[in-house]
């Protein structure tokens, strides 16, 4: 929560002073965990997951906490590439290659693609909702192609059940491909909003 809402970065002083102020009243270790489960509670609220985190997923920012707590949730989730079965996870652990023989972030919707309908802007084109990790193999097969030629291909290859599955492991929408470029993006926010929410209610049950 303190990464994903900037909750120590925005008005530093005046928040870490409150905290000290309410510490104060604070008498066991139960009432230290119930203080810190209403501070998130009150961050992570409903409209949090459903309003406010979307609209900060709607950034061209390679750091933006949003995006690095969606890849952080993919990891919780122990989600696999897109259409792939390598899990993600194994990428991020320390000594793991970050070389191009291993994983690449890819544009779902291909920079050169959105280029020729007219997306000149990499503050269009880059949309953090536009990304995904993929193996290597599959980024290369995938290419420039425009989603409708290479989504047909591996839903045919992985069958509708698995097809689904990915999608919804990726926050895609199953007719994500189909979809005018501006409305993927701002269906796909939502959905990688609740990917986020799915792995904090996991690491929650922990």
């Amino acid at each position: 929560m303190g990464t994903v809402t900037s909750f120590y970065t925005d008005s530093t002083e005046s928040t870490v002073e409150k905290q000290f102020a309410d510490l104060r009243s604070i008498q066991n270790a139960e009432e230290l965990i119930t203080y810190l489960e209403e501070t998130i509670s009150a961050r992570f609220s409903d409209d949090y997951f459903n309003i406010t985190l979307p609209n900060e997923l709607n950034s061209a920012s390679a750091n933006s906490p949003a995006w690095n707590a969606y890849i952080a949730s993919q990891i919780v989730l122990n989600t696999p590439m897109l259409f792939s079965t390598s899990q993600l996870a194994k990428y991020f652990v320390p000594g793991a290659s970050g070389s191009k023989n291993a994983i690449d972030k890819h544009h779902i919707f291909p920079k050169h693609y959105l280029t020729q309908l007219g997306y000149t802007t990499d503050r269009d084109r880059n949309q953090i909702a536009n990304y995904t990790y993929l193996d290597y193999a599959t980024n290369i097969d995938i290419s420039d192609n425009a989603p409708e030629f290479y989504v047909a291909k591996y839903r045919n290859k992985l069958g509708e059940d698995d097809y689904k599955k990915s999608c919804a492991e990726h926050a895609l929408p199953i007719n994500f491909a189909e979809l005018d470029y501006m409305e993927f993006l701002r269906q796909r926010r939502i959905l990688m909003a609740k990917v986020i929410k799915q792995a904090y209610l996991k690491l929650c049950q922990q």
